[in-house]
Formats: C-alpha cells, structure tokens, sequence
C-alpha cells in the first residue's frame, strides 16, 4: 500500500464525518502490520467533551480487533470536506499514538497535492509512554526525592 493509497483511504474516511459544530471533517486511515487498513471519522457533540477524532476512531477499532502493531496513519481534514492545507493529529491523539505505536511510526499528512510525513518521535517528543511505568531498577536510596 502506498502512502497515496492510504490517503486516498483516509479522504473517503473524511466524507462519513458527523461534523454539524465545527464544520471541519477529518479522515484517517491507518495501516497495521498485517496489512489491514481500518479507517475513521471525526464524530462531535454538542457537549463538545464526547467528540472523537479520526485518528482514534481508527486507533480503538483496530485494537477492539486485536490488532496491536502498526506501520502508518494517514490523516486529511478541511472546513466541510474541502482540503486546502495539511491537518496533523491534536495532542490526544498523539498521546494514543504513543500507547500503541514506536518511535518511527510514520504519520502522513495530506494537503490534496503532496503527501508529508513525520514520525510520531517528532511530532511527539519527550512523551510519557508505556515504558515510564514499567518497574524501576533504582532503589529507594537513588531516589532524588526520597
């Protein structure tokens, strides 16, 4: 799958937005390791707090089928439907990311023209992960604020 294809997924993702609040749909396709590609739109609410991205969309339904190791996602968004500039995840979605997702996971931007990527380690550095929790090896005298 090419990065084009994958946009070309993450447009038609776009167009099942439920959008009525801020006008601005959002597409994301992401690719899995195993080849399978799962899709997702923005859905908002009027309390605003419920909305969910694409990005994650894409994210809990892949994981709700088991899958746990992925390539890239793409993503394309614009004020109704209308790509005219390159949209790249907020912060939530990058923190999801990084749940799931190692350092050189790629994510494509897509401004209609050109496909951009970054990898989640740039657009997400310094991040909390999974590996902040695992157990410490220092003991209680090693630590500073003990």
């Amino acid at each position: 799958m090419t990065d084009r294809d994958l946009a070309a997924l993450a447009c038609h993702a776009m167009t099942k937005a439920y959008a009525p609040y801020s006008r601005f749909q959002v597409g994301a396709a992401l690719l899995c390791a195993d080849g399978t590609v799962y899709t997702g739109c923005n859905i908002e609410n009027a309390a605003y707090g419920p909305t969910v991205c694409a990005e994650r969309v894409a994210f809990f339904s892949a994981v709700r089928d088991g899958e746990r190791e992925f390539v890239k996602i793409a993503v394309v968004g614009g004020l109704e439907g209308k790509i005219v500039s390159f949209t790249h995840p907020c912060g939530v979605c990058r923190q999801v990311m990084r749940e799931f997702c190692r350092d050189d996971f790629e994510i494509l931007a897509f401004d209609g023209k050109t496909v951009r990527s970054s990898t989640l380690i740039e657009m997400l550095p310094d991040s909390f992960s999974p590996s902040d929790l695992s157990p410490s090896q220092s003991t209680k005298e090693d630590d500073p604020c003990a």
